[in-house]
């Protein structure tokens, strides 16, 4: 069992005492624009019942002009604050705790009614914002006090003040986004009167019994960012104001540097926090990339913070606080950080779940409930989607036998976690690995099955993913071509220069791959920095490396190649899409989209463009990687279907896409749960 003696530790606030020092993250899930207010309670009482001291909602409007988005949910009414009350009832009835989040987005409200302190348009917003006048700046504090009045009546134990990002109150904050000459802007003195002014009114508004969190900006990581002396003053003014506590918030929306993708070192910024403790009496919290109990504990201990924030661990594993607690950290579904269900959803519109975790935001709609009749199910096939519909069935009570011709279970995840960037998929691979065992699974190694082996089962589960698409070049069958597969598994020998053939996910991550020298420097913190040109905010504005992003040198030339008339890696997912393309591009990567290829010849590959096949050119390599895409591996299902044995085809098996676990484990979880 692990010491989390410092984790465990409860927080005390004064009128309250929080039972440990794990603050659950604010996280936009789409729950409250839903209206379905037993189903947002319940993902609330979930965590709560997990153990977790401190829960933050997701971003709450103050107002309509204040919203994320047209229609984003907030209090404005009494009707709101009756449906909120359900939320924070159940929570309480789970023994929880749970703050809202006031959350103005300022230039960053994705709508043309956007207000802002000076008309500057946001680069990941189409509308310009309209600039704020006297009264029109006095009547969004106020009604960020007001909603916090309203919090409190609908049974809030706290708001936490959304002070960090780049959203409204951090744009008064740095000249980036202030040109006022009034007393909201120039001098910091000025500019930093918003946020102290909230914090202040909202204390003599809700009294003294009440939490107040102030999010602030620790690395704006934004040019004419915040100095830390900066940081350190409005800290300071923002615990005299009355605030309870300070939580940390990284890098603003528009700042091109990673900050909470899975190629982010784990705990990468602790080390920012941790210049703030001291500086305050109150407590300080600290965030990003904190995923594991051994990591918080490791984080406090060394007296980075005195609370951590974990956010989508919780959408991982309502139960992770518990499970620590109880000594069995090995069963904590791990957040891989791959942003895939829960923020690409969440700026496309779409509800929020998780890849590890497809119960998440849907606990009232997909139960797990025992079954009423247990069947002995076979299922073939140890990758992600075939993992998740053994572990559910067993869990459900059904005896559950686990078929793999490999030697080994993950599928194509044992090839994701071979990508720089990609090791929080080791975590993953071992998570399954301990719960097919825990739930009793009988996995059978090794084993390749034909369809007479399946005959006396009460359910099939057929889930035997993909194999790689031929794309039929001339001169494919060299031997200077391999397969993605013989790169990722095979560890062949692949030359100085390389021409990759597919430019969707696979294309990248073989990329990726073979740009790389030695270890990855998502685990080696200071050479990440230096990579994306992250410096000390104690010696440089916002955070920002004064001589810029300075990666290591490519390890290979490599040329990325699609047929599709389009930027390549246009596809990827949407919040961590530009973070491959910009590493790749650092490293001197070329991309070409819209080619035709003509030939593999002995020094490179012969391509053309457009319908017309014009302009041939030869992209000279020692190497060419076939990325052409995959196709669904299905010769069992139809063996079965020849035989009359009915089976379900579930994961690549049933649609072969780009290393989809999303999908997979979804599908497979969600078949389970209906056996």
């Amino acid at each position: 069992m692990g010491d989390y003696s410092h984790l465990l530790a409860p927080l005390d606030l004064g009128h309250v005492t929080l039972k440990n020092r794990v603050l659950m993250g604010s996280m936009h899930t789409g729950l409250e624009e839903t209206k379905d207010w037993n189903r947002v309670a319940e993902f609330y009482a979930e965590r709560a019942r997990g153990g977790v001291g401190l829960m933050v909602t997701g971003g709450m409007a103050p107002n309509r002009e204040g919203g994320v988005f047209p229609g984003a949910a907030g209090l404005f009414s009494d009707e709101d604050i009756a449906n909120h009350r359900v939320v924070t009832d159940r929570v309480h009835d789970a023994d929880g705790r749970i703050a809202m989040q006031i959350l103005h987005a300022g230039r960053y409200a994705y709508g043309p009614k956007c207000l802002a302190p000076s008309p500057i348009k946001s680069p990941i917003s189409p509308f310009p914002p309209k600039e704020l006048d006297e009264d029109g700046i006095e009547k969004q504090i106020a009604d960020i006090v007001t909603a916090a009045v309203r919090a409190r009546e609908a049974g809030y134990d706290g708001v936490e003040v959304m002070g960090s990002e780049g959203y409204f109150i951090n744009q008064f904050l740095v000249t980036h986004t202030n040109k006022r000459e009034d007393r909201w802007g120039g001098s910091y003195e000025n500019r930093m009167r918003l946020p102290i002014e909230i914090v202040r009114r909202t204390r003599e508004a809700v009294g003294e019994d009440f939490i107040i969190i102030y999010r602030l900006s620790m690395i704006d990581l934004v040019p004419n960012g915040s100095t830390f002396d900066e940081v350190i003053q409005l800290a300071q003014e923002i615990e005299a104001a009355g605030a309870s506590l300070i939580n940390t918030g990284i890098g603003w929306h528009e700042a091109r540097i990673p900050t909470i993708a899975t190629s982010v070192p784990r705990a990468a910024f602790t080390w920012v926090t941790k210049k703030l403790m001291g500086q305050v009496g109150i407590p300080v919290i600290t965030s990003n990339r904190i995923n594991t109990p051994e990591v918080a504990e490791a984080v406090l201990a060394e007296g980075a913070a005195d609370m951590v924030s974990m956010a989508r661990p919780f959408l991982a594993d309502a139960h992770f606080v518990a499970k620590a607690a109880a000594g069995r950290a090995e069963t904590i579904a791990p957040c891989i950080a791959c942003n895939q269900a829960c923020l690409d959803h969440t700026f496309s519109g779409k509800l929020s779940s998780c890849l590890v975790n497809p119960r998440a935001c849907s606990e009232t709609e997909l139960v797990i409930a025992p079954a009423a009749e247990p069947r002995r199910i076979a299922v073939v096939g140890a990758g992600p989607a075939g993992l998740s519909a053994a572990m559910t069935a067993a869990e459900r009570g059904h005896e559950v036998t686990l078929f793999d011709r490999a030697d080994e279970i993950g599928g194509q995840l044992n090839m994701a976690r071979v990508i720089p960037g990609k090791e929080e998929f080791h975590g993953l691979v071992a998570w399954f690995e301990t719960m097919v065992k825990e739930l009793g699974v009988d996995v059978q190694l090794g084993r390749e099955v034909s369809a007479d082996d399946l005959g006396g089962y009460d359910e099939v589960i057929i889930a035997t993913g993909v194999v790689p698409r031929d794309p039929g070049i001339p001169g494919q069958d060299g031997p200077n071509v391999l397969s993605y597969i013989d790169v990722l598994r095979g560890g062949a020998e692949v030359g100085a220069r390389v021409a990759i053939v597919g430019a969707g996910g696979i294309g990248f991550d073989v990329a990726e791959f073979l740009v790389q020298d030695g270890e990855s420097p998502t685990l080696h913190l200071e050479e990440w920095k230096e990579e994306w040109g992250i410096g000390d905010p104690a010696r440089t504005r916002g955070g920002l490396a004064p001589e810029g992003p300075k990666p290591e040198a490519p390890a290979r030339a490599i040329t990325l190649l699609q047929r599709k008339a389009e930027a390549p890696g246009k596809r990827l997912g949407k919040t961590t899409g530009w973070i491959h393309r910009a590493a790749l591009r650092m490293k001197g990567v070329k991309m070409m989209g819209g080619v035709n290829y003509e030939r593999i010849e002995a020094n490179g590959l012969m391509v053309s463009s457009g319908n017309a096949r014009e302009n041939p050119q030869l992209i000279e390599a020692d190497t060419i990687v076939l990325c052409a895409g995959q196709l669904p591996e299905r010769s069992l299902a139809d063996a079965l279907a020849e035989k009359g044995i009915a089976c379900h085809v579930i994961g690549g098996a049933d649609v072969a896409a780009e290393l989809d676990a999303k999908r997979a484990i979804n599908q497979g979880t969600r078949l389970a749960a209906s056996l």
